[in-house]
């Protein structure tokens, strides 16, 4: 324990040492590759990642290691070799129950640094946990957690489809689009910005997003985003709306919009006017959004105008003449920034270069000719200046003879091509363009064309001799062309070359007395120093200027000498270039190393991570198992209640087919004897009935035989015989009374017999439905039957090739 406290203070003092040293710009020297910076660098992350180390020691290394995250090799190395994203996202994921720690914010700013423009991996040590941690305070009540934490959601979804599906995987992520919804209408344009760009990156091609950038809405963001890149309150806002901006025009329906923008003219114009900032990065920027408008072609074609075209004249105060604001010019802002000095930013030459290229791709066969002639000229003049007058600041850093010559070598060659290129360019748009012949011949009868073409007629490439054939068959009949000038400059790059071929020649034939001359001049071993330099430079001086020679013999000694001085020179030069080689090599080699150990450091720690995932799966496995098991005994059990319930249903279909039987027979049997018995009750009642319409006649006509009659005996016999009719009468309408009861009662016991049959089959169809929901349900169990089975096949698979990774990764390790 005492140890590594000594330790930590150690590492302490050396970061307050560090810190101290940073303003020196000894970035080169940390991040070279060599193995002592190299380890010093992996002691500072794995003690910054460290969750023993304190918070006052672990905020000095951030503190140290982010003043080289501003970019450049040193933040690529942070970012790929160190894995100083993966320290930063570990030491939040440890503090992450202490968000209000000075600590966190301090990490996110330095993470939000790191992940600008860089592309994040997604597998990289804890991301998944610091994309919840970014969730979930999103809406912290402190605004600069708040800030931090949206610019770096902002960072991470940008241009990576892993980390964008990981987000909307989360169980969250509709409070989350609500949170950035919200933000829209803040006060700070800082979070509006971030919040549009984390939207336009998860939502832009959904439902959301297509709502949230619909017609009705675009323009407002339009204005916001230019108000912004105008206005904005930093850099770092200007960047992130410039970027929004160029992801919403890679949609064409949003670059359509943009067309369509009435304010578009004048938000151009605005943010040309950013053009003749003194600082490199924002115009660096600008010139990105307008490379970026130019994907657009009517937008090409307004950018192209807005730069190209003559601004309108405008009344100078105090007369009434109209002058031309020259310098609010923005084409002359670009030519300053292409013909700059090369000590600055290369993105910003990159980005004018880019814009060019649009600008003229879109002037050519246009209308724009004409106003592009007087900028092309103007470009080409500020070029061939550069190419006349080097910049003084190569010749300080140059101040080695090996490396200067080397250098202007490359560097006039490259000249030479673009001024040659840029000629055969004009030579083929001379005729389209107006009054672009007359500048073309112009150039050519210029002096200053003689370098360019020399070097390109005694060039070993063969399209660059014919590129120079083309252009000096179009200038050798102008009248002051100097084809003198060139042919001594010819004569003069050939006797170079022969002369480096003689040197080249003499130095491998007096590699043979190089023993002679070691032990005759053993210092030659030796680097020289300027001193040595100087002596044998004036010896060779005063043996041409102030030496007498008094016989031929003494001369050719001294030419003898003098070669092999050369050769000498020679030998060392390669020599020195071989020990540079060594040196470059071994420095690779020292970055290769440390490499490795990064790259060791994090397989071993992927390899500890897929321990736990695999005692993680293991765990689950038998968990899975364990409830596969219960699933197979109430498999079982339903495929026993299921064996029953079909037994049962067989028994019921076997009552109900003999049900239906009987309801046959019964149905049969009850109609015949039915009808039957009715149609005899019904030949019965009309006998009766015509017996008693009979009598009734017979009743009538005796009384009608009554009334006539006069005895008393007659109507004594007659009544006596009515009587006997009427009570067989009555006899026989109490045996019709009887056969009616017997018929209303074999009327209900049909009733009755009917109700029985609706009551059964109305219970043989509830039995069918039973039936035909046992059946169901059984087809469910079978489908769940097969889905356990191929989740057991599929486990098996995975426990198959877990197995084998397993045993891949022992070999490996």
């Amino acid at each position: 324990q005492q140890n590594i406290i000594i330790l930590k203070g150690v590492i302490l003092f050396y970061t307050q040492f560090m810190l101290d040293v940073s303003g020196l710009k000894c970035d080169g020297v940390l991040f070279s590759g060599q193995v002592l910076p190299s380890e010093c660098l992996s002691g500072l992350m794995e003690v910054a990642g460290d969750p023993n180390t304190s918070h006052a020691l672990t905020g000095s290394i951030i503190s140290l290691l982010a003043q080289f995250a501003s970019g450049g090799e040193a933040k690529e190395a942070l970012h790929s070799s160190y894995n100083f994203t993966g320290t930063l996202a570990a030491i939040i994921h440890c503090n992450r129950t202490t968000p209000e720690e000075p600590l966190v914010l301090q990490c996110l700013n330095v993470l939000q640094r790191l992940t600008y423009n860089v592309r994040t991996l997604h597998c990289a040590s804890h991301i998944h946990e610091l994309i919840s941690f970014l969730m979930q305070h999103v809406q912290s009540s402190n605004d600069d957690i708040v800030k931090a934490c949206l610019g770096l959601m902002a960072n991470l979804c940008r241009h990576d489809i892993s980390v964008q599906s990981h987000i909307k995987s989360q169980s969250n992520v509709k409070a989350f689009y609500r949170a950035l919804i919200n933000f829209l209408g803040h006060n700070c344009l800082t979070v509006v910005v971030f919040a549009l760009s984390i939207l336009s990156s998860l939502t832009l091609n959904e439902e959301v997003g297509q709502k949230l950038f619909n017609a009705k809405n675009i323009h407002q963001t339009f204005q916001l985003i230019f108000n912004i890149t105008v206005n904005g309150d930093g850099t770092l806002t200007r960047n992130y709306a410039v970027d929004l901006l160029v992801d919403l025009l890679k949609n064409p329906k949003i670059a359509d919009y943009l067309t369509k923008y009435k304010h578009l003219s004048v938000c151009l114009s605005e943010v040309l006017g950013l053009l003749h900032s003194k600082d490199p990065d924002t115009a660096s920027k600008v010139m990105e959004l307008l490379v970026s408008l130019c994907s657009v072609p009517v937008l090409r074609k307004l950018v192209c105008e807005m730069v190209l075209r003559p601004p309108a004249p405008r009344l100078q105060p105090g007369t009434r003449k109209c002058v031309q604001a020259r310098g609010s010019e923005p084409s002359l802002a670009l030519v300053h920034w292409v013909t700059s000095p090369l000590d600055g930013p290369e993105q910003c030459y990159m980005q004018a270069l880019s814009l060019l290229a649009e600008l003229f791709e879109e002037a050519i066969d246009s209308s724009l000719c004409s106003s592009a002639q007087s900028f092309v000229e103007l470009l080409l003049q500020e070029v061939l200046v550069l190419l006349q007058s080097p910049d003084s600041t190569e010749g300080d850093q140059l101040n080695c003879p090996s490396k200067k010559v080397v250098s202007l070598c490359i560097s006039s060659q490259v000249c030479s091509e673009v001024v040659l290129k840029t000629l055969e360019l004009m030579s083929h748009l001379r005729q389209q363009m107006p009054d672009m012949e007359t500048s073309f011949y112009r150039i050519l009868q210029d002096q200053r064309m003689v370098t360019p073409l020399s070097l390109a007629l005694t060039s070993n490439c063969r399209e660059h001799v014919q590129v120079a054939l083309r252009i000096l068959f179009e200038a050798a009949p102008l009248p002051d062309f100097p084809s003198a000038i060139l042919g001594d400059s010819i004569a003069a790059n050939n006797a170079y070359r022969q002369r480096v071929g003689e040197l080249s020649i003499r130095s491998s034939s007096a590699s043979e007395d190089v023993s002679f001359m070691g032990k005759s001049f053993p210092i030659m071993h030796a680097e020289p120093s300027g001193s040595a330099y100087q002596s044998i430079d004036s010896l060779i001086e005063k043996l041409q200027n102030g030496a007498k020679v008094k016989d031929v013999h003494m001369s050719e000694i001294i030419d003898v000498y003098e070669q092999k001085l050369s050769a000498l020179a020679c030998k060392e030069s390669r020599l020195q270039d071989l020990l540079e080689a060594k040196a470059l090599a071994l420095s690779q080699a020292d970055r290769l190393i440390a490499q490795y150990r990064c790259q060791r450091a994090q397989a071993e720690a992927e390899a500890r991570k897929l321990a736990s995932l695999l005692k993680d799966t293991e765990r689950k496995k038998e968990d899975l198992q364990t409830e596969l098991n219960d699933h197979l005994l109430e498999v079982e059990r339903l495929k026993s209640d299921s064996q029953q319930l079909l037994e049962h249903n067989g028994r019921l279909q076997a009552v109900a087919d003999q049900h239906q039987e009987l309801k046959g027979t019964y149905n049969q049997l009850l109609s015949r004897s039915v009808e039957g018995m009715l149609k005899e009750l019904q030949a019965a009642h009309i006998s009766l009935t015509q017996q008693a319409e009979g009598l009734r006649k017979t009743n009538e006509g005796l009384k009608l035989q009554q009334e006539r009659s006069v005895t008393l005996a007659e109507l004594t016999e007659k009544e006596q015989q009515i009587k006997g009719l009427q009570n067989d009468l009555r006899r026989q309408e109490e045996q019709i009374h009887e056969m009616e009861e017997n018929i209303s009662i074999l009327r209900k016991e049909l009733n009755k017999t009917e109700q029985a049959r609706k009551d059964t089959s109305i219970k043989a169809s509830s039995l069918e439905l039973q039936k035909s929901q046992l059946e169901a349900k059984l087809e469910k169990m079978e489908e769940e039957l097969s889905k356990h089975s191929q989740m057991i096949a599929m486990i098996h698979s995975l426990s198959s090739s877990k197995l084998k990774g397993d045993a891949t990764a022992n070999l490996s390790l």
